[in-house]
């Protein structure tokens, strides 16, 4: 019996994809090629999961599991010896708990279809980002994603109560825990979370819900200097009360990509200032929190600290608004990009930027376009640097070498949400002193073993001969 057909007498006829037919799938988002694996498995219970890779861990086969394939770091690529653990078949939401606040899920369900779920007994699952409807929980938990609302709800670790989790050697370690507050030992859930799949496979969790904000407030603001951002920041989390619940900004040529055509959104503002902010505020009272959120607009215009303003008066002013800052697609016009997601102290990020720019027009010339947005209010900064498609390959490795090499002295990291896999390893310690990524490496070793958990991503384990 070959490869295929022993998984598919694990996980069923229709669980196991060979490596024919999954080469007609695609790698990911932004992504022009297709996977490779020796077979794609696809189990539909934790039981099969854990079944596949007991059987993977005997014969020393390495394993990629895979999510929604949202992630921009090559953290789920498989080479064509591998094989894929896809957890496509497991997305079921098991139950919501409305006293409690909690859903228990499996990992294969996406943001959006908890979001939705959830609305309907009155909460909010506030995790959010722009691929909420391919972006499984499981895939959000392995690389703790943070998105949109991280100012007010935290990262994706601060909503994880609970996880089931599938070690290397097939054993189940459940901990399912439900409660807010459970202070028995060690946090063992927090080893996985963030893990990337390389020390067990996630495949269901207990998630922290909210209750669902009855009042959402838009506005986006222009200003002219970044003095001014950090400042409307700080006055806006003030008047508001714990309510700002989202703080995007957006530089000047990101704004005017993202609504200049082929881009379909118009601006709300004029196209000339320095800097754009969409702030959000999630309350309760609608008459209230208009009338607060409109109030603290006011006094930073009279303040100086913004030179104008639109305010969502509907709920579609509010999706278009926020479509704007979702529109990153519109790098892949006229070039191709290199993404880069850094976190930096808030007083660290004008000068940052600047130094970006004068690195990389010393280190490529003029050949490039440099764009810059992020989520603010966690100190979270995308910079996305576009070339020209035949300049791509020569110029990734310098590209790199410019930004990473302006995170010196700054206190940043070079991963804010997207995690390491193989783009970031060679970076790793630009954000992690020696004992850390040794102590990493014990855990590995200690977990996996034999080394067949995402091998080669985050960091490289020599594995245990059986």
């Amino acid at each position: 019996m070959d490869l295929v057909e022993e998984l598919r007498a694990i996980v069923g006829a229709q669980g196991v994809l060979d490596a024919a037919e999954l080469s007609t799938r695609s790698a990911g988002a932004f992504r022009p090629d297709s996977l490779q694996a020796r077979a794609l498995v696809r189990p539909a219970s934790t039981a099969e999961v854990s079944a596949v890779l007991r059987w993977c861990h005997e014969r020393g086969l390495k394993v990629v599991t895979q999510g929604g394939l949202t992630g921009l770091v090559h953290g789920a690529d498989a080479a064509p010896d591998e094989i894929i653990l896809s957890l496509e078949r497991m997305r079921s939401i098991e139950s919501i708990d409305a006293l409690q606040r909690t859903a228990t899920v499996q990992a294969g369900v996406t943001v959006q279809a908890l979001q939705e779920a959830v609305e309907a007994h009155g909460l909010a699952y506030p995790l959010d980002l722009g691929a909420r409807g391919t972006a499984t929980l499981g895939g959000t938990a392995a690389t703790n994603a943070g998105g949109n609302r991280v100012i007010r709800y935290g990262m994706t670790r601060d909503m994880v109560l609970g996880l089931e989790v599938v070690l290397a050697d097939g054993t189940v370690l459940s901990s399912m825990n439900r409660l807010l507050k459970n202070n028995t030992g060690y946090d063992l859930k927090q080893l996985f979370v963030g893990s990337e799949g390389t020390l067990g496979v996630i495949t269901r969790l207990v998630l922290r819900l909210r209750e669902k904000p009855i009042a959402t407030q838009v506005a986006f603001a222009a200003l002219e200097s970044f003095d001014q951002v950090a400042a409307f920041l700080r006055h806006m989390d003030r008047s508001l009360g714990g309510s700002l619940s989202a703080f995007e900004v957006m530089w000047n040529s990101f704004y005017r990509l993202v609504t200049t055509p082929p881009a379909k959104g118009a601006p709300p503002l004029p196209q000339e200032h320095a800097f754009y902010v969409l702030a959000e505020s999630q309350g309760s009272d609608r008459a209230l929190d208009a009338e607060r959120f409109n109030a603290a607009l006011e006094a930073a215009l009279e303040q100086g600290l913004i030179v104008d303003a639109a305010v969502a008066q509907s709920d579609a002013d509010a999706q278009g608004f926020w479509s704007l800052r979702d529109d990153v697609e519109q790098v892949l016009h006229g070039g191709l990009p290199i993404a880069f997601d850094i976190s930096l102290p808030v007083a660290e990020m004008e000068r940052f930027v600047q130094r970006i720019a004068e690195a990389l027009v010393a280190e490529i010339g003029a050949e490039h376009r440099l764009f810059v947005f992020g989520h603010l209010g966690d100190g979270n900064l995308h910079v996305v640097v576009q070339v020209p498609a035949t300049a791509y390959a020569t110029l990734r490795a310098r590209i790199e070498a410019a930004v990473y090499g302006q995170l010196a002295g700054s206190g940043g990291s070079v991963s804010a949400e997207h995690g390491i896999g193989l783009e970031k390893k060679p970076w790793l310690a630009h954000s992690r002193n020696e004992a850390e990524v040794a102590l990493m490496r014990g855990l590995k070793g200690w977990l996996d073993p034999r080394s067949i958990l995402n091998p080669g991503k985050v960091v490289d384990v020599e594995p245990v001969r059986a």
